[in-house]
């Protein structure tokens, strides 16, 4: 559901009992051949190493729904607890994933997009989920530019 608020820019309002995010992801690309899945999921503090790849809410991770070609923009929400998210962001899965093999996490798992910080996009958003929906919590996914996770673990 779209509102206006600040002039004539479009901003996302959650559905009113999402205990969550939502906003709008667009896709560019075509979905790979060798695709899983597409989950979105959120982390309360940024991964440092393989290890902490799986601790990740919500749990089971929630699928999306693969885009059609072209590109495309699709609504989204998230449920998640009363929390602060160090990053919100869609993982791409190889066919051939398992779950329990972090050693191969690096061959399996793509960072496909994420929310960025709106004052400086190079890195990760913040955000706060309180009782009602954070809204407004968009990305771009694009399957011609996704990243090894370890991509963004320290050096």
């Amino acid at each position: 559901m779209l509102g206006c608020n600040d002039g004539l820019q479009p901003t996302t309002i959650c559905d009113p009992h999402l205990v969550g995010v939502c906003g709008h992801i667009t896709f560019r690309g075509a979905v790979p051949d060798s695709t899983l899945a597409l989950y979105i999921v959120a982390y309360g503090n940024f991964p440092q190493s393989r290890a902490d790849l799986f601790n990740f809410l919500p749990f089971p991770p929630q699928q999306l729904t693969l885009p059609t070609p072209g590109d495309t923009v699709e609504a989204y929400s998230l449920s998640l607890l009363n929390n602060q998210y160090h990053w919100i962001l869609a993982v791409w899965a190889k066919v051939g994933l398992n779950p329990a093999d972090t050693a191969n996490a690096d061959s399996h798992l793509m960072e496909a997009g994420y929310y960025r910080d709106l004052a400086d996009t190079t890195k990760p958003g913040v955000v706060t989920v309180k009782s009602s929906g954070t809204g407004d919590i968009d990305f771009v996914v694009d399957f011609a530019n996704m990243h090894s996770v370890s991509y963004f673990f320290p050096p």
